[in-house]
């Protein structure tokens, strides 16, 4: 960083990824800050600067604030952070302003910061750094890969909670093997203990978050998160005025034949079929021939809300994916940040990661996931480009990630 660039930074002001901080902060409060920074997308702490932006420069001799500021990252932070020092002295010579960058793509999130005898979390909202609650955490636990949400047990649910039928059907279906009797509940048990769809805990045993999104009776009892609110609207934007609505509950999975037709439907094809009866077609004559088209091809569609049930992060309760038609385009938003690192750049070269383990391996045994991990690139990008030349939107935005396929 130059000097134009820190009094650029200044005169913006504080905001998500800059702090303002005089440097005689005591040390837990500037950990603090550190350590919000840190679990959001890194930043700047400026040290020598009020909180008004008016410039009080370092008191400190710089070589004394540097090594007090690499003591914090070591000594005040769990785990020890990695972080950049630089003193750029601005057009009065006799003022220094201390540069602390924290990493955007800093991997052992979540960094929690000492205060007095204990660690806590922190995180970033808007200019101020908070204690983090249980679920921000969580989710700091699965952006570093350390936490599975999907083998968390889900309390007041047991065995019964499962629809052994579904499970039947994978396992004879599916899998091509054989399944015990559904009134053979031990056998049951043990055999779904050993596959994650439930969980010992304390002696009891309870269906995983896992289990009962993909086989559950009745799923969103438990996780009314766990489902997809479908809307077709007329225009271009929301509207009162829709051509038609679905709020889709259940098992994410469908039961099959042995020729492969549906027995019942599950979420994810319950979903494709609204999109298919309300996203049009376009018909025209080629040699007197009748040439009939749909608006999006399919296996993008279908690509696209899987994605978004697989991805999604589970820990946003009560926020169900949406899928949005509209005249020139379909819209699919998946709660939560990309996962893992993730970025749209990465997923269109086919990167392989997900927050939702468990459910990934089981769509990938009903053919819903791509075995290589090219379903963003192949069946989305490429589909789309075949089918219009028109490419897709890939967007993370805040708190969500939209997928907009353009008809």
């Amino acid at each position: 960083m130059n000097r134009a660039d820190l009094q650029e930074l200044i005169r913006n002001g504080e905001n998500s990824e800059v702090e303002f901080k005089r440097d005689d902060v005591h040390q837990d409060k500037l950990a603090s800050e550190m350590a919000a920074l840190l679990n959001l997308e890194g930043g700047h702490i400026l040290l020598g600067v009020e909180d008004n932006g008016s410039i009080a420069g370092l008191v400190r001799p710089t070589k004394e604030a540097e090594e007090w500021v690499m003591n914090i990252a070591q000594n005040n932070l769990q785990p020890p952070a990695i972080l950049v020092w630089q003193a750029i002295k601005l057009d009065d010579p006799d003022k220094t302003i201390g540069v602390i960058r924290l990493p955007a793509d800093a991997p052992d999130k979540p960094y929690k910061a000492k205060r007095g005898a204990s660690w806590v979390t922190f995180v970033r909202i808007g200019t101020t750094s908070r204690e983090a609650t249980r679920e921000q955490e969580m989710r700091l636990y699965q952006s570093s890969n350390l936490l599975q949400f999907d083998l968390n047990p889900v309390p007041d649910t047991r065995l019964e909670d499962l629809n052994l039928n579904l499970l039947e059907n994978y396992f004879l279906i599916m899998l091509n093997r054989d399944a015990p009797d559904v009134e053979d509940l031990e056998s049951w048990q043990r055999i779904l203990l050993n596959l994650d769809f439930l969980k010992e805990l304390g002696g009891r045993v309870f269906a995983t978050v896992g289990g009962l999104l993909l086989f559950g009776n009745a799923p969103n009892r438990r996780l009314p998160q766990s489902g997809i609110t479908a809307t077709a609207f007329p225009g271009m934007d929301k509207d009162y005025n829709t051509v038609d609505e679905e709020v889709i509950r259940g098992p994410l999975i469908s039961s099959k034949s042995k020729a492969g037709a549906f027995l019942e439907k599950g979420v994810i094809d319950l979903c494709v079929d609204f999109v298919k009866r309300n996203m049009g077609s376009s018909a025209w004559l080629e040699s007197a021939q009748r040439v009939r088209k749909t608006s999006l091809p399919l296996d993008a569609v279908r690509e696209a809300i899987v994605n978004a049930v697989v991805h999604r992060d589970y820990t946003i309760r009560g926020t169900d994916i949406e899928v949005s038609l509209y005249r020139d385009r379909l819209e699919v938003i998946s709660p939560g940040r990309l996962p893992n690192g993730v970025t749209v750049s990465k997923m269109k070269e086919g990167i392989r990661a997900t927050r939702n383990e468990l459910l990934k391996n089981i769509l990938r045994d009903y053919d819903y996931i791509e075995h290589r991990g090219m379903g963003v690139r192949r069946r989305i990008i490429e589909a789309m480009r075949e089918h219009n030349g028109k490419e897709p939107d890939l967007i993370e935005d805040d708190d969500r990630f939209i997928v907009r396929l353009w008809k």
